[in-house]
């Protein structure tokens, strides 16, 4: 089996855990993962725990030069090594961090998460510049301004003004909804489908919106009716 990797965020960013196996597993395996989260990781600082694995010069230069190469910067590199540790502190890494805690809201509001069945709960008006990427289902209690964005695998409710950008579904789950008090995002997707905004027309009122016959459709949305 290949190794599992593991990713959560953290105040320094993301900290991503390897499993067992050797360096030449962890490594592909890291990639692998690192590709096929791309869009949630893209522009994230790294922590890697290797653990006991020893790493010298040459596979400290390459992991980090391909790391780079996607996108991300590795920040940090934890290990019960001596000679990972001194590799680390010769390429500018730190070594430690501070004890982490849970998943947490970060000032730029990047979240990872391993599971497909959690959700996060934020509770602020995202403004513009603001992203959520999680891997879960994102609930807001405030409004998502205009240049804010949502990526969620899972679904995205909204209990305010929904005018930002919104991907819901974003693995490909067309089962995925988007759910606002007034839902006018400057764009809206759900799977591999893209909405086109309507124009308002009266008062605005909840809605939902989901994939219908291989398109998005927003309907009213009754909380009390709906089975999300």
């Amino acid at each position: 089996m290949n190794p599992q990797v593991q990713v959560k965020g953290i105040r320094e960013g993301l900290l991503v855990g390897l499993g067992e196996g050797t360096w030449d597993e962890l490594h592909q395996a890291l990639l692998d993962h690192i590709d096929r989260q791309l869009d949630f990781l893209k522009g994230g600082r790294l922590t890697l725990d290797v653990g006991d694995v020893i790493l010298r010069a040459t596979e400290m230069g390459q992991l980090s030069k391909e790391i780079s190469d996607r996108g991300l910067t590795l920040w940090a590199v934890l290990s019960r090594s001596p000679v990972t540790e001194r590799t680390a502190q010769a390429f500018g890494l730190a070594t430690q961090i501070a004890k982490t805690r849970s998943e947490q809201i970060t000032p730029t509001l990047d979240l990872v998460s391993k599971s497909d069945q959690n959700a996060v709960l934020v509770r602020r008006t995202l403004r513009s510049g603001h992203s959520v990427k999680y891997a879960g289902h994102v609930v807001v209690i405030g409004d998502v301004n205009p240049g804010a964005e949502i990526i969620a695998t899972g679904d995205v409710i909204v209990w305010g003004r929904l005018r930002g950008m919104v991907h819901a579904g974003a693995e490909g789950d067309e089962q995925a909804v988007v759910c606002a008090l007034d839902l006018s995002p400057t764009q809206l997707r759900i799977g591999s489908q893209v909405a086109i905004t309507p124009k308002r027309r009266g008062k605005p009122q909840p809605e939902l919106a989901c994939v219908k016959s291989d398109q998005v459709v927003a309907e009213t949305w009754n909380p009390r009716k709906e089975k999300l």
